[in-house]
């Protein structure tokens, strides 16, 4: 610039909204194994863990889901994220259907509203559910941080399916779903390349 051979350059940061932190793939499902599979991990968070590294489910959302929003049918047991259900690993199901059947040991008293359905994750203060920021702790205590393996959740999903179809799913707004698509395609083509080229 100083001998007037090039103009002002314009060096592109990567967004620091998404890009706080990503896990590899299989990082990712090494977490996942464990969620489904180690007992010595509290129930409670093996099945947030799980949500969130199979659908990037937000733990703000995770919480507030109810026990009705299970449910089983002939071929498998379903929970409902937003308006449409989906289909749960068996594991992953048995574990919500003993959260429903013996309330977290961190709650005193079994939350239900005037219908008799309650929160899958009950708080300790009445009527409540679980609190976000205890949450996020307890998963970073026992090695399942939120926000990595969220971020790469929604890379793969919006990598394998339709945004539009991956809003639907995980109740996100189309937008977001779609700038996720976007990120994924900007900033990830050379890893999904890499990821295409192993797989063939």
């Amino acid at each position: 610039m100083a001998r007037r051979t090039t103009g002002k350059l314009a060096i592109s940061r990567p967004s620091k909204r998404n890009s706080s932190g990503f896990l590899d793939e299989q990082d990712l499902q090494e977490q996942l194994r464990r969620c489904l599979n180690d007992d010595t991990i509290p129930r409670g968070a093996r099945i947030i863990g799980a949500l969130v590294r199979l659908y990037a489910v937000p733990v703000s959302r995770i919480v507030e889901l109810t026990t009705e929003r299970f449910h089983r049918e002939e071929n498998g047991a379903y929970l409902t994220l937003d308006r449409h259900p989906v289909l749960l690993p068996p594991k992953l199901a048995l574990l919500i259907e003993e959260q429903i059947a013996q309330p977290v040991a961190d709650s005193r008293m079994r939350q239900q509203f005037d219908n008799g359905i309650g929160y899958l994750f009950p708080g300790k203060a009445p009527g409540r559910p679980r609190n976000v920021v205890g949450t996020h702790n307890l998963l970073n205590q026992v090695g399942l941080p939120v926000l990595p393996a969220r971020n790469t959740a929604m890379i793969e999903a919006v990598t394998s399916l339709p945004p539009i179809v991956v809003a639907d799913l995980f109740g996100m707004h189309p937008s977001t779903a779609q700038r996720w698509a976007n990120y994924a395609k900007d900033d990830w083509s050379a890893y999904l390349a890499a990821r295409m080229a192993g797989t063939e």
